[in-house]
């Protein structure tokens, strides 16, 4: 990630394209239990001319090749194209579940931002506010907080194991 008008944004470069730590892990443990693994992602960089679209579709080969995901979702609308796609709106949460056969009811989205706790509100799902060592202004959006994918992993393990 870079940095533009003082907060933390996605990357617009494959070659600064990277991984987070821990993530291997959190795909090995959650696909182990049997989870499916769907990517929902919003790149609006691509509209604004800041990315290509074969940028994107390169770092998503790079996931593809490095964890067993089932799915990536992309939305490339701005908030001004009113699409249902571009969250906090659920809709590819929503498209996810008809194709995957997914109960969102028992799903958990792990996301780092308002518009991923809001994508995840909106279609029922337990949202997992990622905040690593920073105070994210998501908090109160969020059904739980962790400061890593370890965390993460532990509390969906243990969520799921409830129901």
């Amino acid at each position: 990630p870079g940095i533009r008008e003082g907060r933390e944004v996605a990357p617009t470069r494959l070659e600064d394209f990277q991984f987070l730590p821990g993530i291997h892990d959190l795909v090995k443990v959650l696909r182990r239990e049997g989870f499916r693994l769907i990517v929902v992602t919003n790149q609006p960089d691509v509209v604004y001319g800041r990315s290509g679209v074969e940028t994107v579709e390169g770092m998503h080969r790079l996931v593809r090749s490095e964890l067993e995901v089932d799915a990536i979702y992309v939305c490339f609308h701005v908030d001004a194209d009113a699409c249902d796609c571009r969250k906090p709106k659920p809709g590819l949460l929503l498209r996810a579940a008809k194709e995957f056969d997914i109960d969102l009811a028992r799903s958990f989205i792990i996301g780092d931002t308002w518009r991923d706790m809001g994508a995840g509100r909106a279609a029922g799902c337990t949202t997992v506010l990622l905040t690593g060592n920073s105070n994210n202004a998501a908090a109160g959006q969020a059904d739980c907080i962790v400061r890593s994918h370890r965390e993460a992993g532990e509390l969906i393990l243990a969520g799921s194991r409830q129901t």
